[in-house]
């Protein structure tokens, strides 16, 4: 062989392994500058894996909605692998790897064991999480400030309440979950120190049913708003309040939307905009590992007619003074003024 043709293909060999060595994730917790880079002329792939089906519940639902707009805008090819229940996670995250997608999303906490167990297995691969925490130098962990909303929320029940008793039908009594609990009861009091709160578990995220039968009783107690935080179970809490008449709210999305004579007020989370977000730093090389936190101040939290406009009139039961007034709590949040407590980082 010809030195020149030698030379030429050396050159080749040592072209593909620098290649290949500039696909690697940085698992060290640094931003990882090749996190973003793709082969030239291939496109990056990024796949959502659900603990359960598109569908049932919006918080998913938006996630698609954030992952497809971000593969629109960045060029990236996506996709979702939708899990029947939390039990197939692994699986299908397994399945992800295999086929070699460069960053692997999930959610939930129904999820975060299969991730453990897996993100370990796989050091080299790219994973995030949203929704909750996973200590694993190749995961990007993100979460909401929830208790900052459920403080605005518990301050537009302290202001609205006409008998000065309010609830909240809650899916589990589980540490994230006091997020919601203990930020609503500190807007709460904070607005109305002498309101009566109750609290009830339904025991799962997915039983409507027993979420109105624990409506029903907070209404027979006193409470003129049950603020629904059972994610599906919230169906049930709506049901209650048209039947009795009664206030309440929803979770996640704007759910004003389906009744908005009782259903008077949304929790936002904004779980579209974070997988929009997580798989544009991906794209665009900026990518990093550990816990990432979304508040009002980021608007990944939020509630209708205060941080967001909603299509829905709004109920003279709210009333646009304590719109007003909640508004500066908000503005109040953000700037520190008022300091909300985090019950998970006591």
């Amino acid at each position: 062989m010809k030195k020149w043709t030698i030379l030429a293909v050396v050159s080749l060999l040592m072209t593909g392994l620098l290649a290949a060595c500039g696909g690697a994730q940085d698992n060290a917790g640094n931003e990882g500058a090749a996190a973003g880079e793709a082969a030239s002329g291939e496109k990056q792939r990024v796949v959502l894996v659900t603990p359960e089906k598109i569908g049932v519940n919006q918080f998913f639902t938006q996630m698609q909605e954030g992952l497809e707009k971000a593969g629109q805008e960045f060029n990236l090819e996506t996709k979702v692998i939708e899990s029947a229940d939390p039990t197939q996670v692994e699986q299908n995250l397994r399945a992800a790897v295999a086929e070699d997608y460069d960053l692997i999303i999930t959610a939930a906490f129904s999820a975060a064991d299969a991730l453990t167990k897996v993100a370990a297995e796989n050091p080299d691969q790219a994973f995030a999480i949203i929704d909750v925490v996973v200590d694993a130098p190749n995961v990007r962990s993100i979460e909401f400030r929830e208790h900052e909303a459920a403080y605005l929320m518990g301050a537009a029940a302290g202001l609205s309440t006409k008998t000065n008793t309010v609830g909240a039908v809650v899916a589990m009594d589980v540490p994230l979950l006091s997020k919601y609990t203990k930020g609503f009861e500190q807007g709460l009091k904070s607005v109305n120190p002498d309101a009566k709160f109750l609290v009830n578990y339904v025991g799962g995220f997915t039983d409507p049913a027993k979420a109105k039968e624990l409506a029903l009783l907070q209404q027979s107690q006193g409470a003129d708003f049950v603020a629904g935080m059972a994610a599906v179970g919230d169906n049930g809490v709506f049901e209650a309040a048209k039947e009795k008449g009664f206030y309440t709210a929803g979770q996640d999305t704007d759910r004003t939307v389906e009744d908005p004579e009782h259903v008077v007020l949304s929790q936002l989370k904004e779980t579209d905009t974070v997988a929009y977000e997580t798989a544009k730093d991906f794209a665009e090389g900026n990518f990093t590992y550990g816990p990432v936190s979304y508040g009002l101040k980021e608007n990944g939290v939020g509630l209708t007619f205060v941080t967001a406009e909603s299509t829905s009139p709004l109920s003279d039961f709210i009333g646009q003074d304590n719109v007003d007034k909640l508004k500066k709590i908000r503005d109040d949040i953000v700037s520190g003024a008022i300091e909300v407590v985090n019950p998970l980082a006591q």
